[in-house]
């Protein structure tokens, strides 16, 4: 298993961003994906930092591929994302 660290910018409120992210928690769990921590930075609400735990790889790999647009609609800017692998 391993965890990662992912920092990177959103383009709405971090509550939002939250409801968006964990209404996907099935799908996430389905793709071996534990999320551990979310929060915002405190001199930049826009800026998160999110830890997940991952089983495999591959499997996240293609959820990420798969899911690029549902990830956008989460309002992340995938641009910014620092510390994850699989963008």
């Amino acid at each position: 298993m391993k965890t990662l660290v992912m920092i990177f910018k959103i383009c709405n409120t971090f509550s939002e961003w939250v409801e968006n992210f964990d209404s996907h928690r099935e799908l996430q769990a389905a793709t071996g994906m534990t999320p551990l921590f979310r929060g915002s930075d405190e001199d930049d609400p826009q800026k998160v930092c999110d830890v997940i735990q991952v089983e495999d790889d591959k499997k996240v790999a293609a959820f990420m591929a798969e899911n690029e647009a549902a990830i956008l609609v989460y309002r992340q800017l995938l641009e910014t994302t620092e510390g994850n692998p699989y963008l």
